[in-house]
């Protein structure tokens, strides 16, 4: 057996390395066969027709997990959609920011933003409660100056388990305070901040390991696109589901609306899933492509939690839809978290300006984000 090993060590080497070389190609070769998008699961898609695929509709959440807003137009600048995400409530025991996740009538507090250029503070944010809540509107300012902000207290805010937020907790014009207001609704004690000038950085990914753009309060990016076409694709999953999973028979009629996936930009005039497919757009009024205008970078799938099956009139958390629907197609399409379902793309702006509701949508370049 000494004997037999010697000799198969001795060609062993000329004649492995070949072998080896194939295996290693027909294993790659298989695997990424396996892990591209294809088919209806994943969509990777590049070529598709984009000719006609507008803005149609824009939406502004200023406190995070709160109502949002659709606005026929809304400002822009590298840390998102002006007053998104601006304001947030957190934890008073430990600053942690608290999002519908967690308490789901978040979704049923109103802030609307009031503009008043007369104003030293350009308007405030006026904030209101449901009826059976017992607790009275308020209203903040809209911008702060350096010497307001200097009289209230800061506060270093976690999101994500990392405390790197500078928030100031709020102060309302008259009446009782507005964390005294929130901390009843809530249940505890609670603060309402706006965001500190101190920039906060978004976290980078797999396509832009050295991303250095700033952010309000978001989850991790200042923008975050869908298209209409996809919440249809999912609306029909759930139609299909009925009677399976906990999909109950009530949604034969009931139908999804975007405002639970809390996007900035929903387009329309694609097909389901567009937005995986884009990696650089510019949105413009004009419909022939405009080379000056700001791009949009896509840098990510957005990973999806529970936080859709909140329906957003009711503040009741739905056992299975969108979620379970979402799984069944929509799984394993990020990198970093491959076990959750992905709805829309998160972006970033690359200047500033102005987008309005109707403008066209031009995509620069494509790929699998």
């Amino acid at each position: 057996m000494e004997g037999s090993s010697g000799q198969l060590a001795s060609w062993l080497p000329t004649v492995s390395i070949p072998i080896i070389i194939f295996l290693i190609s027909v294993t790659y070769s298989t695997w990424f066969s396996e892990c591209k998008p294809s088919g209806n699961r994943h969509t990777e898609k590049t070529e598709f027709d984009a000719s006609n695929i507008r803005v149609s509709k824009l939406l502004i959440h200023p406190i995070k997990s709160c109502k949002g807003t659709s606005v026929e137009e809304a400002r822009y600048t590298l840390e998102g959609f002006e007053y998104d995400r601006k304001w947030c409530i957190i934890n008073a025991s430990d600053n942690s920011v608290v999002t519908a996740r967690k308490f789901a009538k978040m979704v049923l507090i109103h802030p609307r933003i009031v503009r008043d250029p007369s104003s030293r503070n350009g308007g405030h944010l006026e904030v209101s409660f449901p009826e059976d809540s017992g607790c009275e509107a308020f209203s903040v300012p809209l911008n702060l100056r350096e010497d307001e902000l200097s009289q209230m207290q800061r506060v270093e805010v976690t999101l994500w388990g990392k405390k790197d937020i500078e928030g100031y907790i709020c102060k309302p014009f008259d009446g009782r305070p507005p964390s005294t207001i929130l901390s009843q609704y809530f249940g505890y004690p609670v603060h309402l901040v706006i965001k500190g000038p101190l920039p906060r950085r978004c976290p980078p990914t797999p396509r832009f390991p050295d991303l250095n753009t700033p952010s309000y309060f978001q989850d991790g990016f200042p923008l975050l696109i869908v298209s209409h076409e996809s919440l249809v694709a999912v609306q029909d999953k759930v139609r299909q589901m009925i009677g399976e999973q906990g999909v109950e028979k009530v949604w034969e009629q009931q139908e999804l609306v975007i405002e639970r996936f809390r996007p900035n930009i929903v387009i329309k005039g694609g097909s389901p899933f567009v937005e995986d497919n884009i990696t650089e757009l510019a949105i413009t009024s004009d419909e022939e492509p405009a080379n000056g205008a700001s791009a949009i970078h896509l840098v990510s799938k957005c990973t999806r939690c529970l936080l859709p099956n909140v329906d957003i009139a009711t503040g009741i958390r739905d056992s299975a839809v969108p979620y379970k629907a979402m799984m069944k197609f929509r799984k394993g399409l990020d990198p970093v978290r491959d076990s959750l379902p992905c709805f829309g793309c998160n972006g970033i702006f690359t200047g500033e300006g102005v987008m309005r509701v109707g403008d066209w949508v031009h995509v620069r370049q494509t790929g699998f984000v």
